[in-house]
């Protein structure tokens, strides 16, 4: 009786794990992770901004001809506005990453629309956008986020594929994010890491000089995630 009993425990949480942050997972509401397969377009995705070394990313994204989504934090913006307006100014998508980045699980649902409330005031007063997509800090889910998203009119995204560019060199990163191009693609990459000041992101920079020439060679056009879920099929 005891194996099964730990059997059953096991099963549980690892449903539970897949339920808080499975990709998929529609547990705790619905959750974008590509857009449609008939188009083949890619949303290029960077989560933890606005930070001092935005600038860049904006510059090489400029220089690169390629709009993208940046999930801001509410703490984030604060510290840093003008970035902020500048990631508007330069025409790319602002979505709410959360107030203050914290983990959600087993948070109340309070807690949640708090983070979320307060980062999506924070934004539309430094840029002027009202932010309609939402990422979990983690991508982590929980009890009362469905509530919140729905009353605030977001749609919650995840990612196709996840970078893993705050711990892997420039090349592993491309290479681990071209392995999973495919049409209606989502990749999460960092202009930030979580809310630290002046963050390094040298290895995002040399990933992106990477990976964007690549997936044009290879027919891609790059989207924002709202433009992306739009997108027609072609041919």
């Amino acid at each position: 009786m005891w194996r099964e009993i730990a059997l059953a425990g096991a099963a549980a949480a690892v449903w539970m794990a897949w339920a808080v942050r499975g990709k998929s997972s529609k547990v705790f509401g619905p959750s974008i992770w590509r857009g449609p397969r008939s188009s083949r377009a890619i949303a290029l995705t960077f989560d933890d901004g606005p930070s001092e070394a935005t600038p860049a990313l904006l510059d090489l994204l400029a220089e690169l001809e390629v709009k993208a989504t940046f999930f801001l934090c509410g703490a984030a913006v604060r510290r840093l506005p003008e970035v902020a307006r500048e990631i508007a100014c330069r025409g790319h998508e602002i979505g709410n990453h959360s107030d203050s980045h914290a983990i959600f699980a087993l948070r109340s649902p309070g807690f949640i629309r708090r983070e979320i409330v307060r980062a999506q005031n924070s934004i539309i007063e430094a840029t002027g956008q009202r932010p309609v997509l939402f990422r979990a800090p983690f991508g982590v889910r929980w009890f009362g986020l469905e509530r919140a998203l729905i009353e605030l009119e977001l749609t919650g995204v995840m990612w196709t594929a996840m970078g893993g560019d705050w711990r892997l060199p420039p090349d592993a990163v491309a290479r681990r994010l071209l392995a999973r191009a495919s049409n209606g693609a989502i990749f999460c990459l960092h202009d930030g890491r979580q809310l630290r000041p002046y963050p390094d992101i040298s290895c995002t920079l040399d990933a992106v000089r990477l990976i964007v020439p690549e997936l044009k060679r290879r027919g891609y056009e790059l989207e924002t995630v709202s433009r992306l879920l739009r997108a027609p099929a072609k041919g």
